[in-house]
């Protein structure tokens, strides 16, 4: 306790020291200069967690261990590289850990390569050891599971399931010559056998490979797609997902209920399955997921516990794994989010935004069911509870309205304490940053939308100052009262805080289709393709700006990314008497291209009534009201967004003479992957902002 009492002093007196040090105003570098944490994880002995710290683009992995969590980087990468570090695994004995650098493949086959080397890019899986050695290149891949016998770790390349010795003292070589795309790789307990998901197009299936036997066997095979492997802790059976294989098209348009999803068991040897859950016929018949590295868990006592919207709300259930009714862990109107299972498995973590819609905190409830038991409250974010293997902490990762997100840890019954308290520069302007607003304001067809609003930090009393709306992307993300556990969406708060700094009013709008207040909201009838029912979310923002007595009517102007674009050019094309102008990260702009790229088969030609509507309900459809003028921010090597999409609104904008400014990034993928990047793009955009909507049109 005297080592916490210390550490908790010396954080009161370095962030003591920052408040007297920061600056009054502050530059987008300095807002955007806080490391980013990600990918917590938790060694399976001990006390251990291991992490991803982004600082200005230099990626590298943390571990802090017990008993004193103290944080220190294992890797020493500097460079602002434009390479995703991700997929952190310990080994068995928690000495070492496996990670993946770089991005992966676009369906051409190409690495990300966002700085334009001429050389050769790669995505590769590496191991380093806590003792100080230099980290290893194992092998090229991604997607590392390592073996609990600590002799190897299987991984996916070019789609096929690979391993390599961890003692680098022997090649990689392919493990199973399967047909499909492999993914989902889990050891069974003893690792004695690694279960996959072979994945067919329009079926998948769960396999499970017999080292030993070098024997395959796909588990209760049918025309379904079985995804999410989960072992029991004998290693005789795996429970998997089994959703009813469908045609109809299944992205950007709203699914409140389908052919229902189920739960099967199956016995590894013989491959019998049996059903153990069906979701019923309504509400949750369409499954709908959590952030986890597993979907279902296999707990303990038996019971599985997994995700199911069967009251409207994601919620976890438990059911035994030989079949019963399932039990509601989760009970109320809230929405659960992170999820991870005790060191003992006897409870499941999670966050959620229960009593707090616009924030998360932490719970934890017994898998056999009982009250769930608050683990953080307040006016904090926190996210990704992770057990340590000893049960005597609880790491997260956690933010509020001016402080970033950090790592942290709870021990026992201690309040949480910062792992990594000296990590934010000294120059961050915590103080200047102003706490946003909760506000609810009505859409033009009356319905209730909740955003958070930063108020100008520069205003006079009787002054109108300009205002921006920003809409997030997704469109299954919530925007909150404080730093987002999202990359991209803590960047677009950080950027949300300077236009504030700025003198600019900033609302930034949870739309319906988004996350956070429940399945009906999230499946909002006639959104996205299917009628772009969110243009009405996006006039209500205006017309509340407009009626506020400190905003000048004719200095609002729009701001978002990829959804968010689309929302961005949605209001510019429709409604440019209310818009004075906008800023288009990487937008939709007609959804009958974009579809193409989530669904492959999707052939408007042969959906024409959906392909009327879908294109009815894009910006290009109405690209002949819009007057306004844009800026375009697109990198040529997004995944999400095609780069067409820049390229093809451009030119009837320039057309019919709309002033089009764009800043474009050769080789850039959708979330940028280069810091300096971010901040050329916010730059450009803050000051296109300013010079468009500091004067009346």
């Amino acid at each position: 306790m005297k080592t916490l009492r210390a550490a908790a002093l010396v954080w009161g007196i370095a962030a003591s020291a920052r408040a007297a040090a920061a600056p009054k105003t502050f530059t987008l570098e300095q807002v955007l200069s806080a490391p980013f944490p990600a990918g917590l994880v938790a060694a399976p002995g001990g006390g251990r967690f291991a992490w991803v710290v982004n600082a200005r683009g230099a990626r590298n992995v943390w571990v802090a261990e017990a008993p004193e969590y103290h944080a220190r980087a294992l890797t020493n990468e500097t460079a602002d590289a434009g390479e995703e570090v991700g997929d952190l695994a310990f080994t068995p004995d928690g000495r070492s850990v496996v990670y993946v650098r770089g991005g992966g493949a676009n369906r051409r086959g190409e690495i990300p390569n966002p700085l334009s080397r001429p050389e050769a890019v790669e995505q590769a899986v590496w191991i380093v050891s806590l003792d100080g050695a230099p980290p290893r290149r194992l092998a090229e891949g991604h997607s590392p599971a390592v073996s609990p016998r600590g002799d190897r770790v299987a991984f996916v390349q070019k789609q096929q399931v690979w391993w390599v010795p961890l003692s680098g003292e022997g090649k990689p070589e392919q493990a199973i010559q399967a047909r499909g795309d492999c993914t989902n790789l889990r050891w069974s307990p003893d690792g004695g056998r690694l279960a996959f998901v072979s994945d067919r197009g329009n079926h998948s299936f769960v396999g499970v490979y017999d080292v030993g036997a070098k024997a395959l066997r796909y588990l209760d095979p049918s025309v379904d797609q079985d995804q999410e492997p989960a072992w029991s802790p004998d290693g005789k059976r795996v429970a998997f997902i089994r959703t009813p294989s469908s045609k109809e098209l299944q992205t950007f348009r709203p699914h409140r209920d389908g052919e229902p999803w189920s739960i099967r068991v199956a016995d590894v040897v013989s491959g019998a399955g049996r059903r153990v859950f069906r979701a019923d016929p309504g509400p949750g018949s369409v499954f709908r997921e959590i952030v986890s590295r597993d979907q279902i868990f296999w707990a303990d006592g038996n019971r599985i516990v997994f995700p199911w919207e069967k009251e409207g709300w994601t919620h976890l259930y438990a059911v035994p794994a030989d079949g019963g009714t399932p039990s509601l862990l989760t009970p109320g109107p809230f929405e659960v989010e992170y999820v991870s299972l005790s060191a003992d498995r006897r409870a499941v973590l999670y966050n959620s935004n229960q009593d707090d819609v616009d924030r998360r905190h932490l719970w934890s409830v017994p898998v056999q069911g009982g009250k769930p038991a608050a683990l953080t409250s307040g006016e904090g974010i926190e996210w990704q509870p992770t057990a340590a293997a000893d049960g005597g902490a609880v790491g997260f990762l956690r933010s509020d309205g001016k402080r970033p997100p950090r790592p942290a840890v709870r021990i026992g019954d201690a309040p949480p304490r910062d792992l990594a308290p000296g990590a934010v520069p000294a120059d961050f302007p915590e103080t200047s940053l102003v706490v946003p607003e909760p506000v609810v304001f009505s859409a033009s067809d009356g319905l209730r939308i909740h955003g958070q609003l930063f108020r100008p930090t520069n205003s006079r009393s009787g002054e109108r100052s300009p205002a921006v709306v920003f809409f997030h992307g997704g469109s299954r993300r919530q925007m909150l009262l404080g730093w987002h556990y999202n990359y991209y969406y803590r960047n677009a708060y950080a950027f949300n805080q300077y236009l504030a700094s700025r003198g600019f009013f900033v609302l930034s709008v949870n739309y319906r289709s988004g996350i956070g207040y429940g399945m009906e909201f999230r499946e909002a009838l006639d959104y996205g393709a299917s009628g772009a029912s969110e243009f009405r979310d996006v006039e209500g923002a205006g017309l509340y700006l407009r009626g506020r007595a400190d905003v000048d009517p004719d200095r609002i102007g729009l701001w978002g990314g990829s959804y968010g674009g689309y929302l961005t050019a949605l209001g510019l094309a429709r409604a440019s008497t209310l818009f004075a102008a906008g800023v288009d990260f990487h937008g939709v702009h007609d959804w009958n291209v974009v579809i193409r790229n989530f669904e492959q088969t999707y052939d408007p030609s042969a959906h024409g009534e959906a392909a009327r509507l879908a294109f009815e309900s894009s910006p290009m459809a109405d690209v002949k009201s819009w007057r306004s003028p844009v800026l375009l921010i697109h990198g040529d090597d997004d995944r999400n967004v095609p780069f067409s999409e820049t390229v093809d609104i451009a030119e009837p904008l320039r057309r019919q003479g709309v002033e089009v400014e764009q800043l474009i990034f050769p080789d850039e993928i959708h979330d940028f992957l280069v810091h300096t990047h971010w901040l050329r793009a916010y730059q450009t955009a803050a000051e296109f902002l300013e010079r468009r909507l500091r004067r009346t049109r």
